[in-house]
């Protein structure tokens, strides 16, 4: 009985112990509290719960849950991990601090934002602190001098601003620091010269400014720094070659100029050595050959001169020699050809002369050799392909003749770029032996022997290309369709003959191009199995028969020549029912009857159907009725005097209806009047005009828009309205040039629906899209509203589809003029739609004079200033092309990303897209970016059309420059 009643005595005490406890576990409580902070749509913090504290004494409940880390007696909490858990929010300090034996602090590839709370750094026993790959905001707080046991600082990709904390310094065990892909602005502060540990150092990627610190120089530990892609002044500090265990060094694309320093050449551990895209002068000093550990050396996209060091024949170590886009000239060094490692040898775009050292190849493996667009003459080297691992090889543009007999046995090739040049040979390549052969293009040459059978062996091939061969002749290969991935056929102006080859299996091919040949017979029915068929260029050849009804049937199809040819038959009314048709030429053929009725005939054009001279309706001229003859009439000298009473009276009544017509047209100036295109019912002017009185701006209206309105018109129909004034003088070419806008039709441009105007100007009439642009999908949640790499894809291929239409679908062309993200918008679909197209340079808005630019052109011929402000949209859709790849974060950037050899910059764009993204999705991510570089190349020449980004993006073949 006693023993119960000490039990029962005991009881409050061990509760009180058991709360005790309880309460002595502040570590549990503050991680539920900050759980209480984070959104979590992953659950991935599901087993962070109250009821899974353990109860024994100097134990820490939350031991067991994800991502704690603590030590064996779970006394201490050492780590907290929570990267990659897809968690956002603010995280606002409150409990953060109270981890105060925490080793380790891992916050990385999530979404928190807002400012980094400055209570981590009361946290003095960090080690390891890395917050990389999050959208925390603001300048970096003060403090973290603090924590003087800290090895590892990891901020990367970040949107940090202001200037770089130059207390950090003052960590005498910091080993690597990254600050890369913010925003801070401001110099590298002099401080950061007198780390006494640091290993690794990445400040890229910001808006740093300023000279490059000679101080840096001084860093005597650092083995690797990335410093570039930013906006410094001045030249390449003479004193970083006293950084003697430097091993890699990146100072890319900052703004550098002056010349490459000799001191470099003391970097004996350096390896790899990237100052590319800078404004670096005069010639590269033959004291860098002197650095034999040299892996990777690239200096492209600078100023520099002079010949190519023979010295460089020391490295024997070197793998990449990348001297792309320079003013370089004099032949290549014969030593190059005896480097054992070599690789990667990039050079193109220069003013290289001469033949290329015949040894090239013999010596090492090959892989990438880029000598395009130089002044190379002579033959290909023998042995190119001697080390077995060739697999691009890019030789367009220069003045070789011959040697390409070296390619039969060159079973690595991939891509092979030989056009522009003088090759006279018979068809050298064996596509037997090609059997990972994707992109072929060896047109502009001389090439003879017709196009083998046997690529119909070439089973990887996507893209082939041989078009202006006027010697080539032979016929298309019977078995050319059943290509499982081909993608695009060109061979224009090759004096090809024969019959079309039946397409019994054509799946994947996109572009046909076989104008200007001298092909006969039919177009084959079986063409309805090209399902993914776009474009179809077969004028200036001897077709005959009538145009099969299968063709305009095909569902993606957009562009279709048929010119200059024999065809007969009638125009098939069923290319009324094409949405994606945006070009029809059928003219100077033996076509007959009316021209369909369908609106999409009538924005063709004439142009389209003129030299048929049995055809006849609109666009064309009217189809004649048969009038009946009127019996008894005759003509004789008896009613002569009829017919000069009438032939007066005709003239008075023509003269009345001339002075009716100026009076009329005065009258109508001052009156309202409305111009309908397709989509837009009859209203009256008088309808639209009391629909745009209640108007209100739209709610997705970008910053810049101010007069973009939003209307209903009287039968529902919602509308986007912009005004536009004029000088009268303007009236009718701008009249025109709205109808030119009006007429362009393409399921990525948003669509003009009427114009509603008097003299002095009106109102646009535009489709309302509701679903935002494309500023406000990249702007929210780091792109979050983008969707996937699929999703983006779509919008990259949406946006160049429509301004290539723009560009080469339309004639004359029209320049978009103000592409940007504010003028992509969406439909309902996540469609991308281009907006405000044609409409900046006319100054539309601001009544001024008409530039050149705008003048009306006839079909063929491109005004110069048009042809610049198409290159300038080019340069816009790279940039633009960058935006989408970084969910927003590179904007204006054209001098950004632009070397392949920058690998860790190319690990970034795939680490912002491709987290659950295949092998497949990857070399769309890496086709993108090397797309966005070659479009915002510095010289307007060296930028592709539109048209070869379409072919470039559609075949899905990567472009390797």
């Amino acid at each position: 009985m006693e023993a119960l009643t000490v039990i029962r005595s005991m009881i409050p005490f061990v509760f009180l112990i058991q709360v005790w406890v309880l309460a002595a576990d502040p570590y549990t409580d503050a991680l539920l509290g900050l759980k209480s902070e984070i959104q979590d749509p992953s659950n991935s913090l599901s087993d962070w719960i109250a009821g899974s504290r353990q109860s024994s004494s100097f134990r820490i409940g939350a031991c067991t849950w994800s991502g704690i880390y603590c030590t064996n007696n779970s006394s201490k909490l050492l780590r907290l991990d929570l990267s990659r858990k897809n968690l956002f929010g603010t995280i606002s300090g409150k409990y953060i601090g109270a981890f105060s034996d925490l080793v380790d602090l891992n916050l990385s590839h999530n979404s928190f934002t807002g400012r980094l709370p400055q209570e981590i750094f009361n946290l003095t026993n960090l080690k390891i602190l890395d917050i990389s790959r999050n959208n925390f905001s603001d300048s970096f707080p003060k403090g973290i001098a603090a924590v003087h046991q800290l090895t590892v600082l990891d901020g990367f990709s970040n949107s940090f601003s202001g200037p770089l904390p130059s207390e950090i310094a003052r960590l005498d065990s910091l080993q690597v620091l990254n600050l890369a892909g913010s925003y801070f602005d401001g110099p590298i502060p002099k401080e950061y010269g007198g780390f006494k540990s640091l290993e690794f150092l990445h400040l890229a990627g910001n808006s740093l400014g300023g000279q490059i610190p000679k101080e840096l120089g001084n860093l005597q530990t650092v083995e690797h720094m990335e410093i570039g892609y930013n906006y410094y002044s001045g030249s390449v500090p003479p004193e970083l070659g006293n950084m003697s265990n430097l091993q890699y060094l990146d100072i890319a694309q900052a703004n550098l100029s002056g010349p490459v320093p000799d001191r470099l050449s003391n970097l004996s551990r350096l390896e790899s050595l990237f100052l590319f895209r800078n404004q670096l002068s005069r010639s590269i000093p033959a004291s860098l050959g002197s650095i034999k550990s040299l892996v990777n050396l690239d200096l492209s996209d600078n100023l520099l001169t002079g010949p190519i060091p023979t010295s460089f024949a020391n490295l024997k170590n070197l793998r990449l020699l990348s001297l792309m886009y320079n003013y370089m000239d004099g032949p290549v060094p014969e030593g190059i050809a005896q480097l054992p490692l070599l690789d990667s040898l990039l050079i193109w775009n220069n003013f290289f002369s001469g033949p290329l050292p015949q040894n090239l190849g013999k010596n090492s493996r090959l892989k990438s050799v880029d000598v395009s667009t130089n002044n190379f003459t002579g033959s290909v080297p023998p042995g190119i392909c001697a080390g077995g691992q060739l697999s691009k090889l890019m030789l367009f543009s220069n003045h070789f003749k011959d040697g390409l007999s070296a390619l039969s046995n060159c079973s690595s090739l991939v891509r092979l770029r030989v056009e522009d040049n003088s090759f006279v040979d018979s068809f050298p390549l064996k596509f037997s032996l090609l059997s990972d052969i994707q992109y072929v293009d060896m047109s502009r040459n001389m090439f003879t022997g017709g196009i083998p059978g046997e690529i119909s062996q070439a089973v990887n091939l996507q893209y082939f290309n041989v078009s202006s061969n006027p010697n080539l002749g032979g016929s298309v290969p019977p078995g050319i369709w059943s290509l499982p991935h081909l993608r695009n056929f060109s061979a224009s102006s090759c004096n090809i003959s024969g019959y079309l080859p039946l397409f019994g299996s054509c799946n994947s091919v996109s572009v046909i191009e076989l104008g200007e040949n001298r092909l006969s017979g039919v177009i084959p029915e079986h063409v309805s199995s090209c399902r993914d068929l776009e474009r179809l260029d077969l004028a200036h050849n001897t077709l005959t028969g009538s145009i099969p009804t299968e063709l305009a049937n095909l569902p993606r199809l957009s562009n279709v020549d048929l010119s200059h040819n024999k065809l007969t038959g009638p125009m098939l009314s069923s290319f009324g029912n094409s949405s994606r048709l945006t070009l029809l030429n059928v003219s100077f053929n033996n076509i007959s009857g009316s021209i369909p009725s369908e609106q999409i005939f009538l924005t063709m054009g004439p142009n389209a159907f003129i030299g048929n001279p049995l055809l006849c309706g609109a666009p064309l001229k009217p189809c004649l009725k048969i009038v009946p003859q009127v019996a008894g009439f005759r003509v004789g000298n008896r009613s002569s005097g009829k017919l000069a009473w009438a032939l007066s009276l005709c003239s008075g009544i023509v003269l009345i209806m001339i002075i009716a017509a100026v009076f009329l047209h005065k009258r109508s100036q001052l009156q309202w009047k409305v111009v309908h295109f397709s989509g837009l019912p009859q209203f009256k002017a008088k309808d639209i005009l009391r629909s745009l009185s209640y108007s209100k701006p739209t709610e997705t209206e970008a910053p810049s828009s101010k007069l973009l309105r939003k209307a209903v018109l009287p039968t529902g129909i919602t509308v986007a309205v912009r005004k536009i004034e004029w000088d009268e003088k303007q009236r009718e070419v701008m009249l025109e040039h709205i109808s030119r806008i009006g007429n362009a039709r393409h399921r990525n441009l948003i669509r003009l629906l009427g114009f509603c105007g008097n003299n002095p100007g009106g109102y646009l009439l535009y489709d309302y899209l509701s679903n935002g642009n494309l500023t406000e999908k990249m702007r929210t949640n780091g792109g979050s509203r983008l969707g996937n790499w699929e999703a983006k894809y779509k919008v990259v291929d949406g946006i160049v589809r429509g301004l290539c239409y723009l560009h080469h679908d339309c004639h004359p062309p029209i320049p978009h003029g103000d592409l940007r993200a504010d003028n992509i918008v969406f439909d309902e679909a996540m469609d991308p739609h281009l907006a405000e197209f044609g409409m900046k340079h006319p100054a539309l808005m601001y009544g001024t004079v008409l530039p050149r630019t705008f003048n009306i052109l006839n079909k063929g011929e491109t005004d110069m200033g048009v042809e610049k402000e198409m290159s300038r949209d080019i340069f816009c859709l790279g940039e633009l092309l960058l935006e989408v790849l970084t969910n927003g974060r590179l904007q204006n950037s054209g001098e950004l990303l632009q070397s392949e050899a920058q690998e860790s910059i190319l690990r970034e764009v795939y680490n912002e897209n491709a987290g659950g993204c295949n092998d497949a999705e990857k070399e769309e991510i890496k086709l993108v970016l090397e797309v966005a570089l070659l479009c915002t190349r510095s010289s307007q020449s060296d930028r592709p059309s539109m048209d070869d980004v379409l072919k470039l993006l559609s075949g899905n073949t990567r472009l390797f420059l």
